[in-house]
């Protein structure tokens, strides 16, 4: 059985937004869409009487924003097969739980009912720091929303979490026939002593270097697998989160790597990894690397 590309949908204009992206994105990769509202009320329902002519008003409003949701991705491709489904639970552990057998699971930037000044809603944060499989957030401007950059940006990471994200963004590139930039990011530690610098010569140079062999390391395989992905390479001095913010305004899609340690419950997310949620101008998809304890 096909896993599907899942969205979160509740009614609001970022998840229509999002349901527009991911309906493109379903097309691309050839995947079925699955629509899921969280709903509470249906956990209770079974204590209304169900005698009455009047449908709750909840229940009412659930299955309004599903057939909206449905409505509309049929109408942006009648050719994408789309389901949709209310499900009794939190919305986060609701996304969380789909996360599991989903190819992705797309949220939009903010919820209803968020305050106007959020830049993420908190169900969206939730589920990609948690989630144990790859979440997209749709968010960014009106160029990085429509594809017109025909440009992916990866963010190459520590070797321990880039190989899912790795796949992920080469598989996206191939099936967008676009290019891939790889960017890893360096700075000279500012505890290295004088001593260090004197015996590896330029401490700058020293670190380019290591970027530059990291980079060769984790492309290797990814791009003997996907020869016809177009690879630019880059490493750039700077803070990765500052790095990746800025080259995101070239993209269509900005792709991470996250640590998921088994056992652990709390948020795991880095500095990178907010940043571009709260501010990158295109969507942004967080990749999982599980770690054993």
């Amino acid at each position: 059985m096909e896993v599907p590309l899942v969205v979160g949908v509740d009614g609001s204009e970022p998840s229509l937004s999002a349901v527009d992206w991911a309906v493109d994105e379903a097309a691309r990769h050839g995947l079925p869409l699955r629509l899921v509202y969280a709903s509470l009320w249906e956990r209770y329902e079974g204590n209304v009487p169900s005698g009455g002519a009047e449908r709750p008003s909840e229940r009412v409003m659930a299955e309004n924003i599903v057939g909206t949701a449905a409505e509309r991705a049929h109408r942006r491709n009648p050719e994408v097969k789309v389901s949709a489904d209310v499900v009794p639970d939190e919305a986060a552990n609701a996304l969380l739980s789909e996360a599991h057998h989903a190819f992705a699971v797309v949220t939009g930037s903010r919820g209803r009912g968020a305050f106007a000044g959020l830049l993420l809603g908190s169900v969206g944060l939730a589920v990609a720091a948690r989630a144990h499989g790859p979440v997209i957030v749709v968010r960014g401007d009106k160029a990085g929303l429509a594809g017109t950059h025909e440009r992916i940006l990866l963010g190459a990471a520590d070797p321990s979490i880039a190989g899912e994200a790795m796949r992920f963004a080469f598989r996206e590139a191939e099936v967008r026939r676009c290019p891939l930039d790889v960017v890893r990011a360096w700075r000279v530690p500012a505890h290295e002593s004088v001593d260090h610098h004197l015996s590896t010569g330029d401490p700058a140079r020293h670190q380019k270097e290591r970027a530059s062999a990291l980079l060769d390391a984790v492309l290797h395989d990814p791009m003997a697998d996907h020869p016809r992905v177009p690879v630019r390479r880059d490493t750039v001095e700077g803070p990765a989160h500052r790095v990746l913010l800025r080259r995101s305004a070239a993209a269509d899609l900005v792709v991470i790597g996250a640590r998921r340690r088994s056992g652990h419950f709390g948020l795991q997310l880095g500095r990178v990894g907010h940043t571009l949620l709260h501010h990158a101008p295109c969507p942004v998809a967080v990749v999982p690397q599980t770690e054993r304890p």
